[in-house]
């Protein structure tokens, strides 16, 4: 359903679990980070109703995972830690066009959010299907699920804005950047992306 070129190895949820401190706040991070984007979405691109009305949902539920994940780290012991530059996110930035109308524009900051929503479902896959701790099993299936969702509303209000076949084009291409991204990056166990 995702069309990712590359697949995460199903091990890295072991390398994960070994790292769940860290895997816990990176999380917490990237919802955090999903609200904030959210906003700013609707912030800069407020006369795009239905993407205003449908980011302001997001952004609550986005939120939400936040303090649910705060909530986990917590009751395992852990503390909320520093925040680390998203590399993955830096390199998806770049394969956004810059420029075009104000359509082509909020049609390129969905895709956007529709690919790191895309690698997030992926990854949040992999560790409620190899995670040997039932209980965090089943908290990322709940992960996987929202965003498999988000990953379908990002994709549909571009292709609203921009149309099918801007989209599919263009999804490709953002496709095909991504799989070099995660090719030349160094697997980490600590990180979601």
């Amino acid at each position: 359903m995702l069309g990712l070129k590359l697949v995460t190895d199903p091990r890295w949820a072991n390398a994960a679990e070994k790292s769940l401190e860290e895997i816990l706040i990176d999380h917490a991070y990237c919802e955090q980070k999903a609200a904030t984007t959210g906003i700013s979405l609707i912030v800069q691109y407020p006369e795009f109703e239905k993407m205003v009305k449908t980011c302001t949902a997001i952004v609550a539920e986005e939120w939400g995972h936040f303090r649910k994940v705060l909530k986990e780290l917590d009751k395992r012991g852990f503390k909320f830690g520093p925040q680390r530059k998203d590399a993955y996110v830096n390199e998806l930035m770049k394969l956004i066009t810059r420029g075009g109308d104000r359509n082509e524009q909020v049609a390129e900051r969905l895709l956007l959010l529709a690919m790191i929503e895309a690698r997030s479902c992926e990854r949040f896959r992999v560790l409620s299907l190899n995670m040997s701790d039932h209980d965090l099993r089943e908290f990322y299936h709940e992960f996987m699920v929202s965003e498999a969702g988000h990953y379908v509303t990002f994709i549909d209000l571009a292709k609203e804005y921009k149309g099918e076949a801007y989209v599919k084009k263009r999804w490709q291409e953002i496709l095909d950047g991504e799989a070099e991204i995660i090719k030349n990056m160094t697997p980490s166990g600590e990180r979601i992306h």
